[in-house]
């Protein structure tokens, strides 16, 4: 049964129907985010943990040269090990029709003798080759759906540079390649890159490789120490030019997916703080006019018997409303906006199954951080309320005082009008309302900027990493490091233009007690087709002694310029040499380290030795260019500038782009919801005031000018506070995000600037015309009635 005071509550929510939705909405906005971002990370670690053990994807995984069969029986009976897999894993060539460039597979073998044990491929179609098929291969999902390739289709293949034809007999996908790219890139290219399964013997025959491997993975009992195992294995390898074994952590796929999901964590928290933020400004403002405009009342409610607890408790309820009515919403939009994000994922992980899934105890955890938020927005409010004496209370407010504010006793508003005057004294006599009004414009102004900022950031991208950096059109890597003589060939090639040379060798980095595994490029002092450069963009020539590296690798070190570090060459006769950092190069995906090239040779203890190399390519000749690099049979991988850079639009600037879209919606809503709410308790606390100035003869614009006036003082007050909240959101969430694989630049344009003000603006217009109208609404005798 309903108490008087509940239907007290409900009158008076009727009323306020405006502010409330405006404040729930602003509320709903970062409960949704919360919720959205929590259930997208349950649907991720929920999939990917599902996947990995249903699948077996292995704990460690190592790379050599080539190693007997029997090797792997010793490996299988390290202390810890359960289970291992060895296998044959090569890069080929592919000759697709339709495509002048030619794209690459990335073959793995299926044991033909019994089940795969680790890594187990999931298909999606079709069937695994049967034990006596040799053309016969499983292909990514990925690249087949980028292909339109289906079960039977032929693909031509270069195999060790024998051209063979292919036969789709299954497509599939594997734990192990969630994450679908070439090693060391960022970015998929599913139509240029893709991973086949191939029966064993397909694979190691024409390689040389029956009866031995060059890859193997090892997955340990739970509780085993993988350090042990890993120096195990290395020793047992170091003969077979193994590079180092690696925990799954490490491995491309899986550490491209963790440092997706640190990113989601991040996001979780820090724009879901900024919104609760604004929304308990807003609860606060919203009941703070109401328990001034009911002094009478609560006074009323207090000589009836109502205890201070009761009065307290049922301004409470407001809260607790608008904080229900949030969560709802909230819990609504976010589950809608999480199952459409989660599809912006499949261009970058692949599973089975991605389906999104509700995290339920994110919207309890929203009710309780709302409620939260909205008590310390009131509780001010509701002691005020409490302490509030009856005697005291049936008093009407002491009048204001309207002596000349600070700007008339300095003498600075001479020649302005009365409407000038009147705002800024009343700005004067309520500082804390007019701060708190500041800042919540402010929150939605910054909030603005980050959109904004995002789209800079990946104009900044695409102008440095493809015009500053990269100024080559391709770069071919051979399947083994040849002579100096293979780069004359790569000249020779048709349409050939300039050819650079580069030196790939896989090494380990360390300092102190850090460490990492990568490959360490070496490339011409002058080499331009692919430049180094700071982060004032600033060309880096590279020393004759000493290592460039990128920028995040020197904070994963823990190294600075000048501190020396250590470098263990993985392949080759494994020399180890102490060189400098000479400098640090600012980069956006994954990390690097350069030397000079002839520099690297001596660390090698080799000849003039090229992995391959970077060209320039007269465009007329292009397409004689690529038919003579998929005749060539050395060539193992080609990479397109221009492909690259629409697999970066096709992915992380299409996900990048509807995030940012998102953003900006929650962002205009704020903005609107601030504003009005500003300015429908301004007309409510001052409707006595402007209906007596419409009695002594204002115009309906000169008291329209008179409230909406003091709205638009504070507005120009708290836009460059806002941008500058804006700018350090931006810093803040950007360098939340970094991580090893992926990282944006901070880049904010005048343009978004300007674009936060004009949305902030037309805001404030939208909100001024709705008030507007109830100002033409005032009833001038009801509002002058006396209260007392």
């Amino acid at each position: 049964m309903l108490t008087p005071l509940d239907l007290k509550l409900f009158r008076d929510l009727g009323r306020m129907k405006g502010q409330i939705v405006a404040v729930s909405l602003v509320m709903a906005c970062g409960l949704a985010m919360m919720i959205m971002t929590r259930s997208i990370i349950l649907t991720l670690e929920g999939t990917r943990d599902a996947y990995y053990q249903r699948y077996r994807l292995a704990d460690v995984f190592a790379s050599l040269k080539r190693a007997p069969l029997s090797l792997a029986d010793r490996i299988a009976v390290i202390p810890g090990v359960t289970a291992i897999e060895a296998r044959v894993v090569v890069d080929a060539t592919l000759d697709l029709a339709g495509m002048t460039e030619p794209a690459s597979a990335h073959l793995v073998s299926l044991p033909e003798d019994r089940p795969q044990t680790l890594n187990k491929v999931f298909v999606r179609l079709g069937r695994l080759p049967l034990p006596d098929e040799r053309r016969h291969t499983v292909v990514s999902e990925s690249f087949a759906l980028a292909n339109k390739l289906q079960i039977g289709d032929s693909i031509v293949a270069v195999i060790n540079g024998r051209r063979d034809t292919l036969i789709v007999c299954g497509i599939g996908l594997s734990p192990e390649f969630v994450f679908e790219a070439r090693p060391g890139q960022s970015l998929p290219d599913n139509k240029r890159y893709g991973v086949f399964w191939m029966n064993y013997r397909a694979i190691a025959v024409p390689y040389n490789l029956d009866g031995a491997f060059n890859d193997i993975c090892v997955d340990l009992a739970p509780g085993t120490q993988a350090g042990p195992v890993m120096e195990e294995m290395d020793r047992l390898l170091a003969d077979y030019g193994a590079q180092g074994a690696y925990t799954r952590s490490d491995h491309n796929s899986a550490q491209r997916l963790d440092d997706e999901l640190r990113v989601v964590n991040a996001l979780s928290v820090a724009y879901p703080v900024v919104f609760l933020s604004v929304a308990a400004f807003m609860v606060n403002a919203v009941l703070a006019r109401l328990v001034r405009l009911q002094r009478e009342q609560i006074a009323q409610l207090k000589a009836l018997g109502y205890s201070s607890w009761q009065v307290g408790r049922h301004y409470l309820n407001y809260a607790f409303v608008i904080v229900v009515l949030g969560t709802l919403i909230g819990g609504i939009v976010g589950r809608w906006m999480g199952g459409g994000l989660v599809r912006v994922y499949d261009l970058f992980f692949r599973f089975p199954a991605l389906n999104f899934r509700m995290d339920y105890s994110a919207v309890g955890l929203a009710l309780v951080v709302s409620a939260g938020a909205s008590i310390l927005g009131v509780i001010s409010v509701v002691w005020m309320a409490v302490k509030l004496p009856p005697a005291e209370a049936m008093r009407p407010e002491p009048p204001a005082d309207f002596k000349p504010s600070m700007l008339e006793r300095l003498g600075l508003t001479r020649g302005s009008g009365p409407a000038l005057r009147m705002a800024l004294r009343n700005i004067e006599r309520r500082p804390v309302q007019a701060l708190f009004t500041i800042f919540g414009i402010a929150l939605a102004t910054g909030l603005m900027v980050l959109p904004g900022s995002m789209a800079d950031s990946i104009d900044y991208m695409l102008t440095y990493q493809w015009n500053d950096v990269q100024r080559q059109d391709v770069v071919v890597f051979f399947s083994e490091p040849g002579s100096g003589d293979s780069l004359h060939d790569l000249e020779r090639l048709p349409g050939v233009q300039r050819a650079e040379p580069v030196r790939a060798v896989q090494a380990r980095i360390r300092f102190g007690h850090h460490s990492r595994k990568l490959a360490v490029s070496g490339l011409p002092r002058n080499a331009d087709l692919n430049r180094l450069m700071d982060a004032q963009r600033r060309h880096i020539v590279l020393p004759e002694e000493g290592v460039v590296m990128s920028a995040q690798l020197g904070q994963i070190l823990g190294a600075r310029i000048g501190d020396v570090v250590q470098i263990e060459a993985l392949e080759g006769r494994r020399a180890v040499l102490s060189v400098a950092i000479r400098g640090f190069m600012e980069d956006f995906a994954g990390v690097s380290a350069f030397m000079d090239i002839d520099a690297l040779h001596r660390l090698m203890q080799e000849g003039n030795t090229i992995s391959g190399a970077y060209l320039t390519v007269d465009q007329a000749r292009w397409a004689d260019f690529m038919r003579e690099v998929k005749d060539t049979p050395r060539v193992a991988i080609t990479m397109v500038k221009q492909d690259q850079l629409q697999a970066f639009r096709d992915t992380t600037g299409q996900s990048i782009g509807i995030i940012r879209k998102l953003y900006l919606i929650l962002a205009i809503i704020v903005a609107f919801g601030v504003v009005y709410n500003s300015a429908r308790i301004a007309l409510s606390e001052r409707s006595r005031d402007l209906a007596t100035l419409r009695v002594v003869g204002f115009t309906q614009r000169e008291i329209a000018g008179v409230l909406l006036g003091e709205l638009i003082l504070l507005i120009i007050t708290a836009l460059p506070l806002g941008l500058l909240f804006g700018r350090g959101l931006a810093i803040f969430i950007i360098e939340n995000v970094r991580t090893e694989t992926i990282r944006m630049p901070l880049q904010i344009s005048l343009y978004t600037y300007t674009m936060a003000v004009l949305v902030v603006a037309a805001a404030a217009c939208a909100s001024f015309i709705v008030v507007g109208r109830m100002l033409r609404k005032l009833d001038m005798v009801g509002v002058l009635k006396a209260r007392d």
